[in-house]
């Protein structure tokens, strides 16, 4: 745990205006696909603002987590297409923190070298179970 600096719980209004950079995302999503992402933490928002933000954006009824280098938490907010995802270090801290307006977050597509794997594996697990099997 780290100290609280003295900013750490004002509101500095930083929260409303990501929800309106958002909202530009999400339009421009919805009228032709683009994605983008803001980066919480290049921001110099407070402890406060993040909750403010968090708090506005709301939990959908999607989520994941992912134990990779560390441990890396993506949820959908109650506005489809927003996502927030953020990265812990093998700490256990939150090195990396963001919202994704787009349909998928790229950390949940799968790797298409990994999908080529996973066909030869899958196709050597049949083989095992069923040698008569082509």
């Amino acid at each position: 745990m780290h100290d609280a600096g003295p900013f750490e719980n004002v509101r500095t209004g930083l929260a409303r205006a990501v929800e309106q950079e958002i909202l530009q995302h999400l339009e421009a999503l919805a009228r032709d696909g683009s994605e983008a992402a803001i980066d919480l933490r290049g921001l110099p928002m407070s402890e406060a603002d993040r909750e403010e933000l968090d708090g506005a954006l709301g939990r959908g009824e999607v989520r994941a987590t992912l134990s990779a280098m560390g441990e890396s938490e993506v949820w959908e907010t109650r506005f489809n297409g927003v996502w927030w995802v953020r990265h812990k270090g093998t700490d256990g801290q939150v090195i990396a923190e963001q919202v994704e307006i787009t349909l998928l977050p790229e950390i949940l597509k799968t790797d298409p070298a990994d999908a080529r794997a996973a066909a030869v594996r899958m196709r050597e697990h049949i083989a095992l179970r069923d040698p008569d099997r082509d």
